[in-house]
């Protein structure tokens, strides 16, 4: 088969609670084993909680300084820089060491979708494929990454990927991003309020056209209607309706046209004589 997709289902839940709150109360030597068993602990892939108490911020300037420069790497680190570091790094045990293998894909996946095989092999120090394969597929398992090997392509398409814990820097980083992100819908909303008023402004001059033509259509129909009544009023002077005025003209005109009738008609009455 050329391509293997592995999926699983998003139930990772993050331990690292209980360690914290055994933190609270642990000192020197105590610290250092509660640190090798959450580095070890199925389901713990994040420690900045317990990165953060004061028990193991004592170790960094303690002769158990090596154990906090190891849960740095953990937390913010790959496979290489433990290996650019080993001689002065506790050794680590066979599931630490499947886990910083599984957190140093995480980290390439973040920075990739496509991860090549021989990437890969190089960043985690393996010859093996098949050991490859079997370590992602695991990480699939583990549900810190989804994805798909692409055996045709060689390489690790990556779905999804867990987030890790981050650096002061990068939080600064990320406040910038957001903080430019923020400036450019300030932007947007700035444009989008002077569309609104300019449509507003249209929609006013507009309304007032209207209105102005109501009026002066208004106007117009009271002035026939005065005239109207106007000459109405005319007609009542004589007495008679204007409608008596009407069948007046009408009647004077059908005289006049029979009496133009019967002078062009060319005709002569008379007594016929007999012979």
């Amino acid at each position: 088969m050329a391509e293997k997709e592995v999926k699983a289902g998003f139930s990772h839940s993050n331990n690292l609670e209980q360690y914290v709150l055994l933190a609270k109360s642990a000192r020197g030597a105590g610290v250092v084993a509660l640190i090798q068993q959450a580095l070890e602990a199925p389901g713990v892939y994040v420690f900045g909680e317990l990165m953060e108490m004061p028990s193991v911020k004592e170790l960094e300037k303690s002769e158990n300084s090596a154990h906090w420069n190891l849960l740095n790497i953990f937390a913010l680190g790959t496979f290489a820089e433990y290996k650019a570091n080993v001689s002065s790094l506790p050794a680590l045990t066979p599931p630490q060491l499947k886990k910083l293998r599984h957190l140093t894909i995480v980290s390439l996946a973040a920075k990739s979708k496509f991860i090549p095989y021989s990437v890969l092999l190089r960043e985690l120090d393996i010859d093996n494929l098949r050991e490859l394969e079997d370590l992602i597929i695991d990480a699939i398992y583990a549900d810190i990454i989804h994805g798909k090997l692409d055996q045709k392509n060689k390489q690790l398409e990556v779905d999804f990927a867990i987030g890790r814990d981050i650096t002061p820097e990068t939080i600064n980083r990320v406040t910038e991003v957001l903080q430019d992100w923020c400036d450019g819908c300030e932007s947007v909303l700035h444009s989008i309020e002077k569309q609104i008023q300019r449509a507003n402004t249209h929609k006013e001059k507009k309304l007032k056209q209207k209105t102005q033509v109501e009026a002066e259509v208004e106007n117009l129909k009271k002035a026939i209607k005065a005239s109207s009544q106007s000459e109405m009023d005319n007609g009542a002077v004589t007495g008679m309706p204007p409608s008596y005025h009407s069948q007046q003209y009408q009647q004077k005109a059908l005289t006049t046209t029979k009496t133009k009738g019967l002078r062009g008609s060319g005709k002569v009455f008379g007594t016929q004589v007999r012979r």
